[in-house]
């Protein structure tokens, strides 16, 4: 069985996790693979949102249970090898100058929960569990606590990180980690509505330079980041994009993107 299943449709990469007789476990050829897909999907100049999830009653349940037998046995170079493999995957989607989206239709724990950590926007069935549950197995949720700390602030990644307790959905919308619950039967149309309404109603060189201010700001100072802002702006305003919308409105025209 494939891995993962890949396709594009009206500007809408989905990238489908397929392991759902393993509880969509993720090891260093599944890393591979989403890495792979997500290169594509990014480098593809007719897609403008990307769509993850998963086939299957469990979004993902973290690492494979053989590749964990067999971290026992890993060299120091071994596990550097692995886990800069996933750092290099977070890295790409936190980074993806299009818009990721999470379709999460079951559990995403341990490493399935970094993994949607990392995308834009969530959308979650009200039955799904989250959580970090790595403490309890005498390891580290490493990697995603760089960006849980962006996305939740201290607080509530030490609550979830170092807990390893895990969380239902309105929780997780609670705590900021989610962005939307809708029921099992609705939730692949308000994803795609909601996608379509993205890829109509904004530039995706807008989305791309947004993205990049966001996560750029985070680790400057003050003065610094609005010294990028500013650079940044001067950028926007000299694109076509810009140029194209302001002549639309300014004309009363409607402009689909």
């Amino acid at each position: 069985m494939e891995l993962l299943e890949y396709n594009t449709s009206e500007r809408i990469a989905s990238i489908t996790i397929n392991r759902p007789e393993k509880r969509n476990a993720l090891n260093p050829n599944m890393v591979f693979a989403l890495t792979n897909a997500f290169k594509a999907a990014i480098h593809n100049e007719d897609v403008k949102v990307i769509v993850l999830k998963a086939n299957g009653e469990v979004f993902s349940a973290g690492a494979d249970l053989d590749y964990l037998k067999h971290l026992q046995n890993n060299t120091e170079e071994d596990n550097l090898k692995d886990t800069n493999l996933l750092k290099d995957l977070f890295s790409l989607i936190y980074r993806s100058p299009k818009l990721v989206i999470a379709q999460v239709e079951g559990h995403a724990i341990a490493g399935g929960c970094g993994l949607i950590s990392v995308c834009d926007l969530i959308f979650s069935v009200p039955e799904a569990k989250f959580g970090y549950t790595e403490v309890r197995i005498g390891f580290i949720p490493a990697l995603v606590t760089c960006f849980l700390l962006r996305r939740l602030g201290e607080g509530r990644a030490k609550e979830l990180l170092l807990s390893g307790e895990l969380i239902d959905a309105q929780t997780a919308s609670d705590y900021g980690l989610i962005n939307f619950i809708c029921p099992k039967e609705e939730i692949a149309g308000a994803v795609e509505s909601y996608a379509h309404k993205l890829i109509q109603s904004v530039s995706a060189n807008s989305v791309a330079l947004g993205k990049a201010l966001i996560n750029s700001v985070q680790d400057l100072s003050l003065e610094d980041s609005l010294n990028l802002a500013v650079k940044m702006n001067v950028e926007t305003r000299s694109s076509s994009d810009c140029k194209k919308g302001i002549s639309a409105f300014l004309n009363k025209e409607k402009l689909n993107w």
